[in-house]
């Protein structure tokens, strides 16, 4: 009955969830920040949403957390250093965070605005903790013999 009851059949499709996670994931940073770095245009509004934000040194921030979110999703997609990626991304949108978050409100009503840097700073946690998973480059090089 405890089997049942705690789902202990799913652990083996846990590997097929982290890789999931991190080709999506990885594949929506990139295509994220993508038309940031193929268009000077869209760095600079990114850069002048950051001025809005008052965050610090707009100019060298926006190009910074563009090639940071670059590098997490190439690394995540093979599952390669994941759990550096996986600090870095909950990093990176912990500034966001914090740089969104005054301009909103927060508790008791977290908005709407909040929901995906902080789920990516949440993902970067269970990746940064837990690993790749079996599927990945990680798995491979870090094999303990």
């Amino acid at each position: 009955m405890k089997n049942w009851l705690g789902l202990d059949a799913l652990k083996r499709g846990e590997d097929a969830a982290f890789l999931l996670l991190r080709l999506y994931l990885g594949g929506f940073l990139i295509w994220g920040v993508w038309d940031n770095i193929t268009s000077a245009e869209r760095m600079d509004e990114f850069q002048g949403f950051l001025t809005a934000l008052n965050a610090p040194m707009p100019a060298l921030a926006a190009p910074v957390s563009v090639w940071a979110q670059m590098l997490i999703g190439v690394l995540l997609i093979p599952g390669l250093l994941t759990r550096w990626a996986g600090l870095l991304l909950s990093l990176n949108f912990l500034v966001a965070v914090a740089l969104i978050a005054p301009t909103q409100g927060i508790f008791p009503d977290i908005p709407r605005e909040l929901f995906g840097p902080m789920m990516c700073v949440l993902a970067g946690l269970l990746l940064a903790t837990h690993g790749a998973g079996a599927w990945s480059a990680d798995a491979r090089l870090f094999r303990r013999r």
